[in-house]
């Protein structure tokens, strides 16, 4: 049983997309999670099916998206860092590193769970992954939590080996999708090619099936 759950993560919908099963099985069993959402996707191309969206009033609009995908999923305490959408690799790392080793400082997390380094595709994804780890090394072995790393570019891998863990979520499917639903400016061009997708019966034949029964998680280890 994990002490306490910290996610870092740069992108609202980022926690859901990658691990909103594993994230609700710690909150359904009593585990607290925190999660630091670094930005608000204020430079994300959906909009919306139909358009709903503006470039203005995006990141109010997906602000208010991850708060009630992290109401869903049971995270009470979220951490907005405030930065830019694709911008965190131009930030400070050494800044970048101080505020989050401050949180984790405050919070002592057991497990964190964040993007493995050059591993994640985006930037910010990567950047952001690797200042957690940074922000983590500078902690002595006894204060260090427990990084699952979570990864999905094309050689991840053949680099890595499998995964470490392959978390089985497919009781937590129907959280999750509705985690998914609540990012609806992300999420709703993708339900819109399935209309009739409404049960988990029906997920298998839905475009989110893949994300619905398992999430995979790589150890980081700290030399």
């Amino acid at each position: 049983m994990e002490r306490h759950v910290l996610v870092v993560f740069p992108h609202p919908d980022d926690e859901t997309f990658g691990c909103g099963g594993t994230i609700a099985q710690f909150t359904k069993s009593g585990v607290p999670v925190t999660y630091i959402c670094a930005t608000l996707g204020q430079m994300g191309r959906n909009m919306g099916k139909p358009f709903f969206a503006t470039r203005e009033s995006l990141p109010k609009i997906r602000e208010a998206e991850l708060e009630k995908a992290c109401e869903a999923i049971g995270i009470q305490h979220l951490i907005k860092l405030g930065l830019r959408d694709k911008t965190i690799e131009f930030e400070d790392p050494e800044m970048l590193i101080n505020r989050i080793e401050s949180i984790v400082l405050e919070v002592q997390p057991s497990l964190v769970l964040t993007h493995y380094p050059g591993y994640a595709v985006h930037p910010d994804h990567n950047a952001l992954g690797e200042v957690t780890i940074r922000a983590i090394s500078h902690l002595t072995a006894q204060e260090r939590p427990k990084v699952y790393a979570h990864a999905f570019s094309r050689d991840c891998q053949s680099v890595l080996g499998p995964p470490d863990i392959i978390n089985d979520i497919s009781a937590m499917s129907e959280v999750k999708l509705a985690a998914i639903r609540a990012h609806k400016s992300q999420s709703q061009v993708m339900f819109a090619r399935n209309a009739k997708m409404q049960s988990k019966e029906q997920s298998s034949k839905n475009p989110f099936s893949h994300m619905l029964k398992r999430e995979s998680f790589w150890t980081y280890h700290f030399s």
